[in-house]
């Protein structure tokens, strides 16, 4: 089992002083990552940060996106990252996006999910309610 998936945090959302998200676990044991009370709610809090991206940084495509994700800067295999995404995605890096394109957001996030967390069999119901609890 990944760390992601011990701290039902498929994405591996790093903590915050600043920020408190809906399900997190009172006691944090990882220094890093924020520990979720499920998958659900670990799946909402990676829909609101793309929210953030697409609305406020107006971030419209995977590339964009997984720059901002997943940098080179630090240490990440930015290009590798974002191939692997849109192959499981079906998304080009390229193809603009909306946050009202739910199938298009789940299936990315979905593919994050396995990049991050090597995460293969996702219930993709959960996913699909945490992008409607994000809303």
């Amino acid at each position: 089992m990944t760390r992601g998936q011990r701290n039902h945090n498929p994405l591996n959302i790093r903590r915050s002083d600043r920020t408190r998200w809906l399900g997190q676990l009172r006691q944090q044991h990882d220094r890093e990552f924020v520990q979720f009370q499920s998958n659900l709610f670990g799946f909402r809090a990676a829909f609101r940060i793309l929210h953030t991206y697409i609305t406020l940084h107006h971030l419209h495509t995977l590339k964009e996106i997984i720059y901002r994700w997943a940098p080179p800067e630090d240490g990440n295999n930015t290009v590798s990252y974002i191939a692997t995404v849109s192959e499981r995605s079906g998304i080009r890096p390229a193809e603009r996006l909306e946050w009202g394109n739910q199938t298009a957001l789940v299936a990315i996030v979905c593919a994050m999910a396995y990049v991050e967390s090597r995460m293969t069999d996702i219930d993709v119901g959960i996913v699909q309610r945490a992008y409607l609890l994000a809303c």
